[in-house]
This record gives structure tokens, C-alpha cells and sequence, in this order.
């Protein structure tokens, strides 16, 4: 099978990862920089070149895209898949998920539990848009935020307020959720491929802070996801159109909550937590569907 993985860095540890797994099962495989990649689009048929020469044939293609990069990258991935490619993670699915609130509404609308978000526009109608959530903590999540950045906490009707308002003054997109006090800073992050959750792992956040993402300085340690809990996860990736996700949630009194689908999950805090060979299924599961 003929591979590309569209990485910007084909030194980091996912995509390295990827590269040794494919080329481990006999697979040829290639790095592109997605923005090296340049496009003709005609009625006639689709073709792309990377860095001067044309690039075509590639049975399945491997998104590694950053949310920088995001709408560029998706374009890239569009394009393989119009000229015959196969991605595990379609470029509709990946924007359905990098979008939070669309992706919230998405997974509500299959009854997936998630935390009580709330949403709106005007700055006229804040404190009504705060009451329809509840008394503080409150989340405060940018719509396209990663790795915990723009995730805020407030404890105070009045610094919700104030955070609301400055980003609105800033035209940044966010949602604000209520915040589950019981999870005490951990969530599960179940990294889904197909249809089975392949490894799990749980996240604690730092002392003092309350987001446990491990580029914020939280810890690993693998953790077995419980039947309900790889369920919800399962569920929540095929709900966006994802065969490659890692899925967050969080243990409530309710039951597992979404937090996040990640669309481009690292594998190096799973892998190094669980032992387990995440690239390896990744390249299995593209080489029985691809």
C-alpha cells in the first residue's frame, strides 16, 4: 500500500510513529508538508504537485494537520480524497470536530452526554445567556482552541461576565460549559480506532489548575475505560465521521460526559502510558478498509 502522511514536521514523534509502523508492514510511505502542496481544480479532473513534481497514487492518506493550518490542510486532504484517496479522518469529518460548538451540536443531537454548553452573540443578552447555564464555576472554552489553550475557569457571576465580554470585544468565537466539580481535574482520554477504543489513559491536572492536557503540565497513567465509558467514545467519533479520534470525558455523577473529539490526537502520552503500538493499529485499520 502506497501512504502519505500530510505532517508539517516529519520529525515529531506521531508522525515518526506512523512512518515505522507502515514501513514495519511493508507499506511505502512518504511525509508531505501539506503547504507544499498546490492544487488544479477543473471540471475535467483533479491534480496536485508538491514542491515542483506531481504527486497522485496514493491509496490511503494520513492527516497529521494542526488547527493553524486548518482550513489549508483540510483543502490539501480534499483534494486526495477527489482523486481516489482513502483518509480514515475525511477532511468534513475533521472540520466538523476542530468546530466545538458544531461538534456539540452534533453529539447532543444523538443524545451524547456532554456538559451543559450555552452559546451566544450579543452582548446585550449575557446575563440571560449565563442564567440559562447556571451559578459558577463556569467553563469558558475558545471554539478553536487545542491543548487547553483558551480554556478558562470562573467562580464568580461577575468574572464570567467580564471574560464573555472582553472576548466578545476581541470577536472570539467561544462556548462557555458548567464545570464538573466531581472529576477533580481528570478526565479520560480513550483513543478510538474503527470501532473499538484501542488504549485509554487517564489525565490529572496540575496542583491549582483545573485543565488536565499534558502540554499544560498534567500527568498520564493508563486507565481501563469502562464498557459505558468506550461506548460514548465509539459513538461520539462516528457520530463526526472520525475512525481516528482521541475522545475525552469526564467521569460525572451522571454518567461519562464528551469533553473534546480530537481529530489529530498526539500518540505519544498514550503510547509511553500504556505500551501499546497506537500507530500500528492506525496503519491496520487503514490497510483493511483502504
Amino acid at each position: 500500500m502506497k501512504l502519505a502522511i500530510l505532517s508539517r514536521n516529519s520529525k515529531l514523534y506521531s508522525t515518526r510513529r506512523l512512518v515505522e509502523a507502515a514501513r514495519a508492514r511493508g507499506h511505502t510511505v512518504r511525509v508531505l508538508d501539506p503547504l507544499r502542496c498546490y492544487m488544479r481544480i477543473a471540471s475535467d479532473g483533479f491534480s496536485m504537485h508538491y514542491k515542483g513534481k506531481p504527486i497522485a497514487g496514493y491509496d490511503a492518506v494520513i492527516p497529521r494537520i494542526g488547527a493553524s493550518i486548518t482550513r489549508y490542510g483540510t483543502a490539501v486532504l480534499r483534494q486526495f480524497e477527489l482523486m481516489g484517496s482513502y483518509s480514515p479522518n475525511p477532511s468534513d469529518a475533521i472540520l466538523r470536530a476542530r468546530d466545538k460548538l458544531r461538534a456539540h451540536q452534533l453529539l447532543a443531537a444523538q443524545g451524547i452526554g456532554m456538559p451543559i454548553t450555552v452559546f451566544g452573540d450579543n452582548p446585550d443578552d449575557t446575563v440571560d445567556l449565563l442564567s440559562m447555564l447556571g451559578p459558577p464555576p463556569h467553563v469558558i472554552k475558545l471554539n478553536e482552541g487545542t491543548q487547553g489553550a483558551g480554556v478558562m475557569l470562573t467562580e464568580k457571576p461577575s468574572a464570567s461576565r467580564s471574560v464573555v465580554e472582553a472576548l466578545r470585544g476581541l470577536y472570539a468565537n467561544f462556548v462557555v460549559q458548567e464545570f464538573i466539580e466531581e472529576a477533580q481535574g481528570a478526565d479520560l482520554r480513550c483513543f478510538v480506532v474503527g470501532d473499538r477504543v484501542v488504549a485509554s489513559m487517564r489525565r490529572q491536572a496540575p496542583e491549582g489548575d483545573f485543565r488536565s492536557n499534558l502540554h499544560r503540565g498534567g500527568t498520564a497513567e493508563c486507565a481501563e475505560a469502562g464498557a459505558d465509558e468506550q461506548e460514548v467514545a465509539v459513538r461520539a467519533a462516528r457520530v463526526l465521521g472520525l475512525n481516528v479520534a482521541g475522545v475525552d470525558l469526564i467521569r460525572s455523577r451522571r454518567g461519562p460526559l464528551v469533553l473534546e473529539v480530537n481529530s489529530t490526537p498526539g500518540l505519544e502520552g498514550i503510547e509511553q502510558a500504556c505500551g501499546v503500538d497506537v500507530a500500528g493499529s492506525i496503519v491496520d485499520h487503514i490497510a483493511s478498509v483502504g
